[in-house]
């Protein structure tokens, strides 16, 4: 069996968005999830810099953490999840959950990262939601002492 196609139909088949992109930033691999999450094709995305799904307003600081992580060869998101707002094609916001696998060169240099990706934008805004209506009781409460 063919380890290189296996792979591949892994990362064609899962759910997840699973995007890479090499040490400048620019996307090598873009998945059927991703396609899905972001409304992006495959060729849309190939070559384009992250910049595609992220907020304008975050992009400093996204890349400042990038290059960090490219200099460094480390992430702390390697095993924590990290949340954080993403955009869609059609514009409208979304909130995102991943984790980044840092792959190496034989010299060991960052060649590339590898982020599996989630849509949680339901559950952040049930979340919101339910946050919004527990304040509303507790004022409810406080009120009625």
């Amino acid at each position: 069996m063919n380890s290189d196609v296996d792979c591949q139909a892994i990362v064609a088949a899962v759910g997840d968005a699973i995007i890479a992109s090499d040490a400048a930033g620019a996307i090598t691999l873009w998945n059927p999830g991703a396609e899905r999450m972001f409304g992006y094709t495959e060729a849309e995305a190939l070559g384009r810099s992250l910049d595609l799904i992220t907020p304008e307003r975050l992009r400093q600081r996204h890349w400042d953490g990038y290059h960090k992580s490219m200099d460094t060869g480390t992430t702390k998101y390697g095993n924590d999840l990290l949340r954080v707002p993403a955009v869609h094609k059609d514009g409208r916001a979304m909130s995102i959950a991943f984790t980044v696998a840092m792959l190496f060169t034989p010299e060991r240099k960052v060649s590339a990262v590898v982020a599996v990706i989630r849509d949680e934008t339901q559950r952040f805004q049930d979340e919101r939601e339910l946050r919004k209506r527990v304040a509303e009781l507790e004022a409810l409460a406080a009120a009625g002492r």
